[in-house]
């Protein structure tokens, strides 16, 4: 079986004891069809560019800075060396700095799934100790971890015969049901439409395997992919080699045949510009300005 591969390596720390860690993605992508956009008569790919916002013009990556706004509209300008310097704790370690029931986190601030783990023959031993503990006691480990630019709220827990962390939502980012649903009735229900609907609920009961359930509409579609390539229905599309910069469509399994060195050769139509990269944007009209007013951070 194939080493899964790490995105993130750092220590799992309890008190005194540290332990070497590695992550891995515990969800998959392979059942998701990315679809393209494409132009329908000139057949290019459409591309997504990082442009000025008044003048149109292309921005390189390298010219590209982090900025925050003020109330006043102006903004503070980070430069990347500037953001890297910020010291937290939680950049390659996760402390496990408290412990709670394993029932007690709400699932609404549960948020992405990652396995846990031992980077190296010695972490291995302090590794299954945790487990086991966390297991025996029924309890999840709560901390916090830097990953991708964002400091996380993450709880650990075993999973089979190891362990995982999941992301957790902050307080702050989780609506409050009461106010969600503070205009429905709270009439008299008739009670026999409840035994009604409890006796259905019954006959319905079952464990929960997640591999009866088909994703319906991405089988439908490699179908009809499928069809439409036996018919004669396939056609050339230009511009799609090179990667747009910020493109917010991401095939997952390209960029990963591309990452070990087994993406395709690219076309000779790579190479030609589209039609769309070389058109000059108009200047777009400038605002007017806001009135001068002392700045100040939002928060």
């Amino acid at each position: 079986m194939a080493t899964a591969r790490s995105f993130w390596k750092g220590h799992l720390r309890l008190a005194l004891v540290t332990i070497p860690i590695r992550l891995v993605s515990a969800t998959a992508s392979e059942d998701k069809i990315a679809l393209h956009q494409v132009d329908r008569k000139s057949k290019q790919r459409i591309r997504y560019q990082k442009v000025a916002g008044e003048t149109g013009k292309v921005v390189p990556q390298s010219d590209i800075v982090q900025g925050y706004e003020l109330d006043d509209g102006s903004y503070v300008l980070f430069e990347p060396d500037e953001l890297d310097k910020l010291k937290l704790s939680t950049r390659h370690t996760i402390e496990l700095t408290e412990f709670v029931d394993a029932c007690s986190i709400d699932p609404l601030y549960f948020d992405n799934p990652y396995y846990v783990l031992p980077d190296g023959d010695v972490a291995e031993e302090g590794y299954r100790i945790i487990r086991d503990a966390l297991k025996e006691s029924k309890k999840f480990g709560v901390g916090q971890l830097t990953m991708r630019g964002r400091e996380n709220l993450i709880a650990m827990k075993p999973s089979g015969d190891g362990l995982m962390i999941e992301t957790l939502r902050y307080a702050n980012e989780v609506r409050d049901a009461d106010d969600v649903f503070s205009e429905i009735s709270n009439g008299k229900l008739r009670p026999e439409l409840i035994e009604m609907a409890k006796q259905l609920i019954k006959e319905r009961t079952r464990k929960f395997e997640p591999g009866d359930f088909k994703n319906h509409y991405a089988e439908a579609l490699r179908n009809l992919v499928k069809e439409k390539v036996e018919g004669g229905e396939s056609t050339e599309v230009g511009g799609g080699d090179e990667r747009p910069a910020g493109g917010t469509v991401i095939d997952f399994m390209d960029a990963l045949r591309r990452s070990t060195g087994k993406a395709p050769a690219k076309s000779a139509r790579s190479s030609t510009k589209t039609a769309a990269s070389q058109q000059k944007r108009e200047p777009a009209k400038r605002s007017k300005p806001k009135p001068k007013t002392k700045s100040r951070a939002r928060g």
